[in-house]
């Protein structure tokens, strides 16, 4: 598969790489990552031939953007695409107390969630200076599964006068579930979704509902966390997470299976981890988070690995793919 190869975000004109970069490890998701090394794997993602790049303001609680942006704007702005998000705000934390979300070395910074009409404003300015751009391509609202109302009657309308403003091209929104999605879907005329973990080798429940309307309503899908949180990167040995909390046993032994028929047709399992959701015809990228170089090398290189058929099939007669989930082609 051609992680370079690009498809339509909607009918915004918008095309991004089939195989994009995850802005959540660049904001120290689990561990600590250094300037250096943060830059180093935009870089490389970019030099590699990457162009489609997503952050947040809650990843490091603004570092993740910082990061981004400073090696960005190396490039021309016409070469990328960047998506960011809306729906928190970041406000500084009083007497240094710090919310824990998992991130290491954050700014001193807390997210809140602010889905009104001027928390969407503030957000997208905030988002602007700390990236150092001048536009972002695609932006979402993120995480409003306790504030659909709101989200829907009020964020929304704030984010089609900032696309009708010429000041972003693609509205979406992000989130770890699909079946919220599916009403977004419903009820706005959404551009693209950002769906974390709900098709993956681990969990195909947003096949069956989701995906089939997108494809009616023509609604691009970004799919980030093709290794749901890491796991099927480190696999059963390693020390990864599934969803942000540690591994259920269910899920681990669901990876062991997974790896035995890996190892049977010589297949590493983080090459199937991300061609299997970027086979869906719905699915115009995958988002794989990197927080080195050496990472992004590897990430290419399992998309771009040739997978035999006979894997596929033997994943389908173990129930370990559903039976109607499209695959890539050898």
């Amino acid at each position: 598969m051609n992680p370079f190869s690009t498809a339509p975000i909607g009918s915004t004109g918008l095309r991004v790489t089939r195989l994009g970069l995850g802005g959540a490890p660049l904001g120290g998701l689990f561990e600590s990552v250094s300037d250096g090394d943060a830059g180093e794997t935009v870089r490389a993602a970019y030099d590699a031939g990457v162009r489609t790049f997503d952050t947040a303001p809650f990843y490091g609680h603004g570092l993740g953007e910082m990061r981004l942006g400073r090696e960005l704007k190396r490039y021309p702005r016409e070469s990328f695409v960047l998506s960011s998000k809306v729906g928190r705000v970041l406000m500084p934390a009083v007497d240094g107390d710090l919310e824990d979300h998992k991130y290491r070395d954050v700014l001193p910074m807390n997210p809140i969630f602010d889905f009104s009409q001027s928390g969407i404003h503030r957000s997208f300015e905030s988002s602007l200076v700390r990236l150092g751009l001048e536009r972002i391509d695609i932006l979402h609202l993120h995480d409003p599964d306790n504030h659909f109302e709101q989200a829907l009657e009020v964020a929304y309308p704030a984010l089609v006068e900032l696309r009708d403003a010429g000041r972003v091209r693609a509205l979406g929104v992000g989130m770890n579930q699909w079946e919220m999605l599916y009403d977004f879907a419903q009820q706005a005329a959404f551009d693209c979704f950002l769906l974390a973990g709900r098709y993956t080798l681990l969990d195909q429940s947003a096949l069956h509902t989701l995906l089939p309307e997108c494809e009616r309503r023509g609604i691009s899908v970004l799919l980030g966390g093709p290794y749901n949180s890491g796991i099927l990167a480190t696999g059963s040995s390693g020390n990864g997470h599934y969803d942000y909390q540690d591994v259920p046993s269910t899920i681990l032994e669901k990876v062991k299976r997974l790896e035995s028929v890996a190892v049977r047709h010589a297949v590493p399992l983080k090459a199937a981890a991300l061609q299997f959701p970027a086979a869906h015809p719905a699915i115009a990228c995958v988002l794989a988070g990197a927080r080195s170089a050496s990472e992004v090398e590897e990430n290419v290189k399992m998309m771009s690995l040739p997978i035999p058929e006979g894997f596929w099939t033997e994943l389908r007669e173990r129930g370990l793919i559903a039976p109607n989930a499209p695959v890539p082609r050898a």
